[in-house]
């Protein structure tokens, strides 16, 4: 019986240990900038998708864009356009930045390689834009969300 609770005891410190380390930060203004940046570059791209701002189709077409001429599944397609829309949100925040961070990088990255790479280097349609996207997202996954961040006092609290 001991060693069952001293065993769950330590799953759940692995698990809070966990929790804490991913919101952790520290109170850094490049982080911050980096966070925002990243946050207005993407949002009008997932507003364009979901509510069809700024010339964009909005969600039906561009979920039957991804979906039937892209083929893309749809729970992937409805996962890139929530993602673009929800997670600059929440970096605006600084909340679940590592998170956010992870999932527009991952999107982004996969949009380069899939779609863009084929039309070369420079924008428009190239891989050039995705570069530096892809390292801001890298930059806040390992490093957290700076200055000004809800995920601040949220470590704090796990870690007592």
């Amino acid at each position: 019986m001991t060693s069952i609770t001293l065993n769950q005891s330590s799953r759940t410190a692995k698990f809070f240990n966990a929790a804490r380390a991913s919101f952790a930060t520290n109170a850094s203004f490049p982080l911050l900038a980096l966070r925002l940046a990243l946050a207005v570059t993407i949002f009008p791209h997932g507003a364009q998708k979901l509510l069809g701002w700024w010339g964009g189709y909005g969600f039906s077409a561009t979920m039957g864009a991804f979906t039937q001429m892209m083929g893309i599944p749809a729970p992937l397609a409805l996962a890139v356009i929530l993602t673009e829309f929800f997670a600059p949100l929440l970096l605006v925040l600084g909340l679940f930045t590592r998170l956010s961070a992870l999932a527009i990088g991952v999107t982004m990255l996969v949009a380069a390689l899939k779609v863009h790479l084929a039309n070369g280097f420079f924008m428009p349609d190239g891989v050039e834009f995705f570069i530096p996207v892809v390292t801001i997202s890298a930059v806040l996954l390992f490093k957290g969300a700076g200055r000004w961040a809800l995920d601040t006092p949220l470590a704090r609290k796990l870690g007592r």
